[in-house]
């Protein structure tokens, strides 16, 4: 265990995100997401919400600043009504980090298959909430 680090983010996490460059994508992708089908570097974060991970992650990790929206989920398919609570709990997370909240934007399902294909990396967690999915822009660590 490391000091300053939650006990969230393992080993494997840790090695990713320290690995990624600025504009790499880090997807926080729901238990029912086809993680596995669509991008080579999976880890597994079973049992943690994302919200949570939000919370561990954003300490660690700037997000990119130049492009308009770092944070991106998945549009519902026609028919489907989002909960509102699930972007609720993102945001506030994000804000118990002292991470300034950007406006989060929707892309249709298939474009968020699209990005996760060309994501550095997929986080697959335990979170059910429908339409759970995230993805993080990292950005430029300021000195």
């Amino acid at each position: 265990m490391l000091k300053g680090i939650s006990p969230l983010i393992s080993p494997q996490l840790l090695e990713v995100m320290a690995r990624m460059g600025h504009g790499d994508e880090l997807v926080l992708a729901d238990a029912h997401f086809p993680g596995e089908s669509l991008n080579r570097t999976i880890v597994r974060a079973d049992g943690l919400r994302v919200a949570d991970l939000l919370e561990a992650i954003l300490p660690l990790f700037e997000l990119d600043s130049y492009v308009p929206h770092p944070l991106v989920m998945m549009e519902p398919v026609a028919g489907d009504t989002p909960d509102p609570a699930v972007e609720a709990s993102y945001l506030m997370s994000i804000s118990k980090t002292g991470t300034p909240v950007p406006q989060i934007k929707r892309i249709d399902r298939f474009a968020f298959y699209d990005r996760t294909k060309k994501a550095f990396a997929v986080v697959m967690t335990g979170e059910t909430a429908k339409y759970g999915n995230i993805i993080l822009v990292k950005g430029v660590t300021p000195l």
